[in-house]
């Protein structure tokens, strides 16, 4: 059987106070297309009796920190509404916790470290203004990608995989105790997170579900495998 794989939906509001749930195809076909029976999880009452009832989580990508000490006026964010933090954050840790597989992508792995004590850059042109661009505001850019020799993530991508795709402008500055850094972009920027004494626990800041098939196999096909474990 396809194991059950939980995706976390992003939560929308407008101006008039009504509120929807939006994520994109390009992560439930990314899935379906690796093997895995993929579900939406809106936000709801209680993340820990979702997470007995699925073999494995993912958190995709989604909105913005609000940074903890203000940025200059003309810096803007896409600020995440507080259900949706508090609700992806309680999935991971009882994701974490009951030892289901877990994958965070952009937002999702960002989280993972903000959930685990971890610390992030909320806008890399101010907090890292020697870093090269990671975000245009139409379309995606690419930079290189050094994976750590001996990380998991290396055992899912091989050691062909040298560009990512680039579409964001906060990223983790400290990990936290909890997790290593798996791979870095070619300016330092951490791209990549694990945590080694989960069953699977991967973060990454790119969106590989929007990367070529081949790509997308090695990493969605390597995380339902361990759903099916």
């Amino acid at each position: 059987m396809r194991p059950l794989v939980g995706v976390a939906a992003g939560v929308c509001g407008n101006a008039t106070g009504t509120s929807r749930i939006e994520l994109r195809l390009h992560y439930t076909r990314a899935l379906e297309e690796s093997g895995a029976l993929p579900v939406v999880l809106p936000v709801q009452a209680d993340p820990g009796d979702l997470v007995q009832r699925i073999g494995g989580l993912v958190v995709p990508g989604g909105p913005d920190f609000v940074p903890p000490t203000p940025y200059p006026a003309e810096v803007e964010f896409d600020a995440a509404l507080p259900d949706q933090q508090a609700f992806d954050a309680a999935l991971i840790r009882a994701a974490l916790e009951r030892g289901i597989p877990f994958l965070g992508i952009c937002w999702g792995m960002q989280l993972l470290a903000h959930a685990l004590g971890g610390t992030l850059h909320h806008h890399l042109p101010l907090d890292l203004p020697n870093a090269q661009p990671h975000n245009a505001a139409s379309r995606d850019l690419e930079h290189g990608l050094r994976v750590e020799p001996g990380s998991r993530l290396a055992g899912l991508l091989g050691a062909e995989l040298d560009r990512v795709n680039s579409r964001h402008h906060q990223a983790v500055a400290d990990p936290g105790p909890a997790l290593r850094v798996s791979a870095r972009a070619d300016d330092g920027v951490v791209e990549a997170l694990e945590r080694p004494d989960a069953p699977f626990c991967v973060g990454v800041q790119w969106h590989p579900e929007r990367m070529d098939a081949s790509h997308r196999r090695a990493l969605f096909g390597g995380f339902v495998a361990a759903c099916r474990g």
